[in-house]
Parts: C-alpha cells; sequence; structure tokens
C-alpha cells in the first residue's frame, strides 16, 4: 500500500494543498491546429501576431466632410469633388480648395488631412461651407486598433467569444491550442438516486454530479459522464481503471470519507498515490488528491456545498494549470463586516456572503445565512465568499475582512 500525506496527523493548510498540486501537474504540451469555429474555450498555445493593421487604412469616425485643415484657414467654403463610402471609398487625390462628402468608416481620401462633422457644415449644391474644424479631427489612423505584428492574444489565454470575433477581423481562421482536457465524473454511494427518477425516502437525489459537469463545461473541459456507481468495490474498481484509461483528470463525489463502505480511497491506495485527504478548509475537509499511472485525482466530499466551494477554489485552478492555461492568484478584495460571521480557529472557511457598496465608497459584506454544507441554496442568495483565515475566530460587526467575489465557474 503507498503511502502519502493522509498518513500524517493533523489537517494540510490549503495554501499547501494547492503548492503540492502544482508541483505534482504537468502542464499539456501537445500542441494542435484549431478552426476558430471549434475554438471557443480552447487555450492558446503560442502568441498569436495580427498580420495586418486593424483598421487597415485611416478611416473616418463620423458622417461628414473630408478637407485639408489648411484650405479651411483660407477660405469657409469648399467645393465638393465626390464621396467616400465604407467599402466604395472616393478614387483619386482631393486638390486644393476641394472636399469630399465621406461616411463612418470610409477611407479617409489622399491628401485630406481633417473630417468635419455634417453638423457644422451648410450644402449648397456642390459648394460646402463650414463653420470650424479642428485640424486631425475625426480620423482613426491605420493600425489605431491593433498595428501589424503586436500580440494579440498571449499563451496561456482561453479564447472567448470576443476573441472569436477579433480573430476573424485579421483574417485568422486556425490557431495554435492545447489538448483539450478531459476529465470523467461519476458519483459513489448506495443511497443516490439519479435526477429524472421518482423520489424514495431511503435515497437522496444525485446533486453533485450534474454540478459537477456544469462547472467543467464552463471550464472548457471535455467532460465524460460516468454516472451513478453503487458502494461496490470492483464496480468502482472498474469505474477507475476506465476513466484513468480515458481521461487526464478522474472527479469523483463522496467516497473518501472514513465510512465503512468509503472503498474509493482503498482503490486508489492499491494504483496510486494519495497525496492529502484531509484538508484545514471549511466546508470542504475530507477531500483528497491523487495520482493514478495515466491522471490526476480528485475525490470532493458528498455534501453538496463542500463539493462546490473545493472544486471552485482547489479543483478548478489546478485543471486550468493543467490546461495550459495562465496562472493568476485569487483577487482578494477588503471589505467591512456588516453581520457578524461565526469562525472556529484551525481551518480556513469560505462562507458564502453578499457584498455591496456604501455611500462613502467602501465595500461592505454580509453573511447570507445558513452555512451548512448542505444547504446549496445559500449560494443564490450570495455573490461572494468571505474568506477567514485559518487562525481567525468570530468575526464581529465592523472588522475588516477578505472577500473573494464569484467567479462565472458558481454564478
Amino acid at each position: 500500500m503507498m503511502k502519502g500525506t493522509c498518513d500524517s496527523p493533523g489537517l494540510m493548510p490549503i495554501e499547501q494543498a494547492m503548492q503540492l498540486i502544482m508541483d505534482t501537474i504537468t502542464p499539456f504540451s501537445e500542441v494542435k491546429n484549431c478552426h476558430i469555429d471549434e475554438a471557443l474555450d480552447r487555450v492558446i498555445a503560442q502568441d498569436i501576431i495580427s498580420p495586418i493593421n486593424v483598421p487597415a487604412y485611416d478611416n473616418s469616425a463620423m458622417d461628414g466632410y473630408a478637407l485639408r485643415y489648411a484650405d479651411f484657414l483660407k477660405t469657409k467654403t469648399l467645393a465638393q469633388v465626390g464621396k467616400s463610402f465604407a467599402g466604395n471609398s472616393f478614387e483619386g487625390k482631393m486638390q486644393l480648395g476641394q472636399c469630399v462628402r465621406i461616411m463612418t468608416g470610409a477611407q479617409i481620401p489622399e491628401g485630406a488631412d481633417t473630417v468635419v462633422m455634417q453638423e457644422n457644415a451648410t450644402a449648397n449644391e456642390d459648394q460646402i461651407t463650414f463653420v470650424e474644424a479642428t485640424q486631425g479631427d475625426a480620423i482613426r489612423p491605420a493600425g489605431d486598433d491593433i498595428q501589424k505584428g503586436a500580440i494579440v492574444l498571449r499563451v496561456g489565454a482561453r479564447i472567448s467569444p470576443i476573441d472569436i470575433g477579433l480573430l476573424a477581423s485579421l483574417g485568422i481562421a486556425s490557431i495554435p491550442v492545447y489538448h483539450q482536457l478531459k476529465v470523467a465524473v461519476f458519483s459513489t454511494g448506495d443511497e443516490l438516486l439519479a435526477v429524472g427518477n421518482p423520489p424514495r425516502d431511503d435515497r437522496i437525489f444525485d446533486t453533485n454530479r450534474p454540478m459537477l459537469v456544469a462547472m467543467l463545461s464552463r471550464l472548457g473541459a471535455k467532460v465524460m459522464d460516468l454516472g451513478i456507481i453503487v458502494d461496490d468495490k470492483e464496480k468502482i474498481r472498474a469505474a477507475f481503471e476506465y476513466a484513468n484509461k480515458h481521461a487526464d483528470c478522474v472527479v469523483t463525489s463522496g467516497g473518501v470519507s472514513v465510512g465503512e463502505a468509503d472503498y474509493t480511497r482503498e482503490i486508489l491506495e492499491e494504483y496510486g498515490t494519495i497525496d492529502f485527504w484531509k484538508l484545514a478548509i471549511k466546508p470542504g475537509k475530507p477531500l483528497a488528491f491523487g495520482r493514478l499511472s495515466d491522471s490526476i485525482f480528485f475525490g470532493l466530499p458528498g455534501n453538496p456545498v463542500s463539493s462546490a466551494v473545493t472544486f471552485d477554489q482547489i479543483a478548478a485552478p489546478a485543471l486550468r494549470y493543467l490546461a495550459g492555461c495562465e496562472v493568476s492568484t485569487p483577487q482578494f478584495l477588503p471589505a467591512i463586516a456588516v453581520t457578524s460571521f461565526k469562525k472556529r480557529p484551525g481551518r480556513t472557511d469560505y462562507q458564502r456572503a453578499n457584498y455591496f457598496v456604501n455611500d462613502q465608497g467602501k465595500i461592505c459584506v454580509a453573511t447570507t445565512g445558513s452555512q451548512s454544507s448542505g444547504v446549496l441554496s445559500c449560494f443564490r442568495q450570495s455573490n461572494c465568499y468571505v474568506v477567514l483565515e485559518n487562525q481567525r475566530e468570530n468575526v464581529a460587526v465592523g472588522e475588516s475582512v477578505q472577500i473573494l467575489p464569484f467567479t462565472n465557474l458558481i454564478a
């Protein structure tokens, strides 16, 4: 049987656990080209360089008239000699004393250096009189948005819908991306009932697996949902063997505590290494991390709030790192407690709460009620975690605390 941190007394601090996980994981290095139609949520494997200027030419920021500012200083009335539209520009070069009618986005005619908005001009057939003009006004120069040769997307970025539009604007149809993260998910327990079945007094609906599948989808992972595995050691073993063979990561819910029928730990100790299975975190103490022959493993607690918090704060950052995403640190914000928070020292506590900005512009935060690890509905009334340090005790009204606003993984 392989030994690990789980054999040590006490609970591992979350900071130590995250460092251990990151030191264990080797990010993906396999690169393939992907068409932008299939690139959403993929991770960029090389910096993307713009092949063109955007805009490609000097163009007008408004509807009006293009002219030489020097001509305007000599005379306020100029002869209109043509029009310039987006996609149908004025041909030729403006001569002295001339102007061109121009639309937003249209190319600036050769010889012009200023655009005057149409509200500052009066037309009398082809004679245009201008009230005022500012030299260089309303001209967007070539490359004003993106210059040719500039880095537009950096390695490690996850591709968003806006990024797809940006790539299309540059004429880039194919981009290098990392291998897509594959995660196998299953729940364990005879007490679980799949959603869609009629309720039973001796069962509870499997909450965690559908929730985790949704959260993994928001990470851009390809999810293998293996369903509910009953408390049978050989069936759980078979699920692990299949998941290890076909996925980069295996995520389970339940089965990592010290119950009589919790076979997950036994099987992991036979097939791989358990790096830890008890964390100094609340909710979520019975959380396991380990390694199989071809994948990593996260064993999340069975209580739904514990499962959501530990996936959000521990598994998700690790999976982003594995997928090749650039690593970012949590963005804590200081806030003033406007309600009290109960806390016992010994574990870092992620309490669900609601923050707001008061009339003085200060961030305030209030509890949203029950912090039970079984009350999943508390997330619906919350928009952040209040993160109370390991050795902190009860928080009184007016004390300073640290908050973490929810990301789209939760909200």
